[in-house]
């Protein structure tokens, strides 16, 4: 290969290993989201957000544009439930999004979360749709789909 060559190839091979980088951050913060979601602790959950991150549940009529009533809804949602599991079917990521596939099955221990009884048992399959910036959530939409079991 001449030296000429080689200097085009270089800017190439730079975009890739940033963009692999990327996808390597986005995927380690969408992780330690459900980790710490999964540990209950919502505080830290909310910390991969960027400053102005938007959460939206489509399903349930849901939009929060400030990161204070991302971190409340939160704490909302997992006041309500207990014994709760997840299953991830499946999880990739590109520079600027990380989608997830998972089912997730808890009881629900209080009103004002799901349109259910207290004491269901509840499997909600849960397609998430994470878009990313410098490694953190600046726009999370949440599909649920619940049912009691």
């Amino acid at each position: 290969m001449t030296r000429k060559a080689a200097r085009q190839r270089a800017p190439a091979a730079r975009r890739n290993r940033s963009a692999a980088a990327l996808v390597s951050a986005n995927l380690a913060a969408v992780e330690a989201h459900f980790h710490n979601e999964a540990a209950n602790e919502v505080e830290k959950a909310c910390d991969l957000y960027t400053a102005g991150a938007v959460w939206e549940g489509p399903a349930r009529g849901l939009l929060f544009r400030r990161k204070k009533d991302v971190v409340a809804n939160y704490k909302k949602m997992f006041a309500a439930m207990q014994d709760v599991s997840f299953r991830n079917l499946q999880r990739f990521a590109t520079a600027d999004r990380v989608v997830d596939d998972s089912i997730v099955q808890f009881t629900l221990t209080g009103p004002g979360f799901l349109p259910l009884p207290a004491g269901s048992r509840v499997e909600m399959r849960l397609v998430h749709i994470f878009e990313m910036r410098s490694g953190k959530i600046a726009k999370e939409i949440a599909c649920e789909m619940w049912k009691a079991v």
